[in-house]
């Protein structure tokens, strides 16, 4: 079956999540949510995907219910949505049921910002940004403007231990008020260097308490946050939890220089109650370690046992950093897909830009279609 593009447009079902395909809408900020509500039109976005046929929509980040959540980051300002709130919480309850409408599913992208955020920034600028060791880690490789560093080199307080239940318990909340408003599980963003990826990593936690230490210590604000969820939830709602190893910090950054490393990092994680796990990489197919092809996707599901997700420059020329700076084009690489899902890499594949492209790309991928061009205008629109 290597290569057969239709098992793609094959049924998945695993951890509650009953897919109608095997095509996921990777979450992209969008910055339509004025003091963090959604606006009107965001709940067209999402179901005219919904409708042309993606199985399951990862909504954008969604800070959690903690003030230091949100604010200036380098990939946007301070619009994003959140998860609490009278009338954040209607709004979303309208946008789960116009995609369920359409015959999707849809999880919110549960988001911390953590070192990324820009002090001072967000909906409450006065609240400290929230970073395990008070640094923001190296800057020497950072994929963010001079400015943007210059605005948070300097270090502050590590987080307290009290400080760090905090957080816990809005990830909690929000997630709590996830199933409250209908959404179909949970996701989690654990990675590009934000909060949680920021305890993972060995360059921005630096903490000699239990929060760090090797691998698997580093992975104990992961796993706590994976349980606080599950514990606010439900036994059988699906937990997502997002991994790189590249940061905004560093494109070439490695939490887990081995895959024995990697192992020790992820087993709390999925032991924690996590049900699907999301591989984010540059580029899909792109060797995860040296002496073998596999790329990250298949590392993770081949450590864990758990089903995966891989992303990462399908349906584009480009991968994510390039395509802002040199030419773009869509493009049909589904084959390559079709071959490393076949050979049990992963279960499922994201798309990001291609979608944001072409709402209706899913579809004409499997009917045929001229897909809608690459263009950088379309960041700034809900089309």
């Amino acid at each position: 079956m290597a290569g057969d593009r239709d098992m793609l447009f094959t049924p998945f079902e695993a951890a509650g999540l009953r897919l109608r395909n095997r095509f996921v809408m990777a979450p992209m900020t969008r910055n339509f949510a004025p003091d963090g509500i959604p606006s009107d039109g965001v709940a067209s976005y999402y179901a005219r995907r919904a409708a042309a046929d993606v199985g399951l929509i990862v909504t954008e980040g969604i800070g959690v219910d903690h003030p230091a959540a949100l604010g200036r980051e380098s990939m946007g300002g301070g619009a994003s949505p959140v998860l609490h709130g009278d009338a954040a919480l209607a709004r979303w309850r309208d946008i789960v049921a116009g995609v369920h409408a359409a015959g999707g599913m849809i999880v919110p992208q549960l988001w911390h910002q953590g070192v990324i955020r820009v002090p001072g920034t967000g909906y409450h600028p006065d609240a400290p940004s929230a970073r395990p060791s008070g640094i923001w880690g190296p800057t020497d490789k950072a994929m963010v403007p001079p400015d943007y560093l210059d605005a948070v080199r300097d270090p502050s307080t590590p987080l307290t231990d009290s400080e760090i239940g905090d957080i816990i318990a809005a990830f909690a909340r929000s997630a709590a008020n996830a199933r409250a408003v209908g959404f179909d599980g949970i996701a989690l963003h654990g990675a590009h260097g934000y909060l949680i990826d920021s305890f993972l990593w060995q360059h921005t936690n630096m903490r000699d308490d239990r929060w760090g230490g090797g691998a698997a210590a580093r992975a104990l604000f992961a796993a706590e946050v994976v349980r606080a969820v599950r514990a606010a939830t439900a036994p059988d709602f699906p937990i997502i939890f997002r991994f790189s190893q590249w940061k905004l910090q560093d494109y070439d950054a490695r939490s887990a220089q081995t895959p024995d490393e990697l192992a020790t990092m992820l087993a709390p994680i999925a032991d924690s109650g996590v049900d699907v796990f999301d591989a984010s990489t540059r580029l899909f197919a792109t060797p995860a370690f040296e002496g073998s092809g596999m790329g990250l996707a298949g590392w993770i599901k081949r450590l864990t046992g758990k089903p995966v997700i891989a992303v990462g420059g399908v349906g584009l020329s480009k991968d994510l950093q390039s395509s802002f700076a040199q030419p773009t084009v869509m493009t049909d690489n589904l084959a390559l897909v079709a071959d490393r899902m076949a050979q049990g890499e992963f279960d499922l594949i994201a798309v990001g830009r291609a979608l944001l492209m072409d709402a209706q790309w899913v579809r004409k991928m499997r009917d045929g279609g001229a897909l809608d061009p690459f263009r950088l205008e379309a960041y700034a629109t809900l089309d």
